[in-house]
């Protein structure tokens, strides 16, 4: 990748009329990145998702693809990004394997190299059963795989998808989610929803907007802090203390209310200074002999900071 940055985005505005759906709006992804954007309905999420797929043009401001302009490079940026719109429109009338290679055809994949770009993205969306059914009789999950299979069968290196388990049953949804977790590293991915938690399980990095502003390009780090372990360890705490505290990178080791020196099973809270602790935490405990029964990584409260960042945009915007 020559370039550091997948996605670069400056001041970016979108009029409708009088009113803006964004309003000067800058972030950059990088290559690999799984990114949440986070945000209620008419926040300008999918606005912005339609601009960075080239499908709808910024009224000012800049936004680069792969290096590529988005206002002046549209049709290639479409053949690098693989895009899920809400309720993607799929044809009813056609089969599975006639719509995929429908749709490879006119991403540009070669003739030569239509059927076995189907055959990989079938594979990989675990259509096999349902390629010779009509869309129309599919259930709501196979259509959302079906939409998901179309966005990669020309193998882009970006995939953007706009609140891709709207709508679908538990089951459906862990099964959608899974898929986009394991798609995550391999490519760039962009989730877009308004429901915290999905973003939460599927993000790495996580955007909130809200009235098409962005409030944080990262609203983890927004928690500030150092990451933070539960460890739950089969020792007395008055031996597993001085292990955890001699630590390089260890800040702080609390155990919990009930953990009595005496005590031979027991939580502990560790603060550390650097990212990458999980492992060092568990080499060492299990290397001093003691059981380690489970090890957690904290994660920031999400809901938290999502709530903080909007009271205070409607405090700025009040004063």
């Amino acid at each position: 990748m020559p370039y550091s940055e997948i996605v670069a985005v400056e001041r970016l505005i979108k009029r409708y009329g009088a009113r803006r759906a964004v309003n000067g709006v800058s972030f950059a992804i990088r290559d690999g990145e799984a990114i949440g954007l986070l945000g209620p309905n008419g926040s300008g999420k999918s606005t912005i998702l339609r601009i960075l797929t080239g499908y709808l043009p910024p009224t000012s401001g800049s936004v680069r693809i792969d290096g590529l302009d988005a206002a002046e490079d549209s049709l290639a940026i479409r053949s690098r990004v693989g895009y899920v719109p809400e309720d993607a429109p799929l044809y009813d009338w056609m089969r599975v394997s006639e719509f995929l290679t429908f749709m490879a055809e006119i991403k540009g994949v070669p003739s030569g190299a239509t059927r076995a770009a189907v055959g990989v993205a079938c594979e990989r969306l675990r259509l096999d059963q349902v390629m010779g059914m009509p869309i129309g009789k599919l259930s709501r999950g196979y259509r959302q795989r079906v939409a998901i299979a179309q966005a990669l069968v020309n193998d882009p290196p970006i995939l953007i998808l706009d609140e891709p388990t709207n709508a679908l049953d538990a089951y459906q949804v862990i099964a959608v989610r899974e898929l986009i977790r394991s798609m995550a590293g391999e490519r760039t991915v962009i989730v877009a929803s308004h429901v915290l938690t999905e973003i939460e399980r599927l993000a790495t990095r996580v955007m909130i907007l809200r009235d098409g502003e962005l409030l944080t390009a990262d609203a983890l780090a927004e928690a500030g802090g150092t990451p933070r372990f539960r460890l739950t360890i089969e020792a007395p705490a008055d031996a597993v203390l001085p292990v955890l505290l001699n630590m390089a990178g260890v800040t702080a080791a609390v155990p919990n209310a009930d953990g009595g020196a005496g005590q031979s099973c027991a939580d502990y809270v560790v603060e550390t200074d650097r990212p990458g602790m999980g492992e060092n935490l568990a080499r060492t405990v299990v290397g001093a002999g003691f059981g380690l029964a489970g090890l957690v990584e904290e994660k920031p409260d999400l809901e938290r900071i999502f709530l903080d960042l909007t009271r205070r945009a409607v405090e700025a915007m009040a004063a």
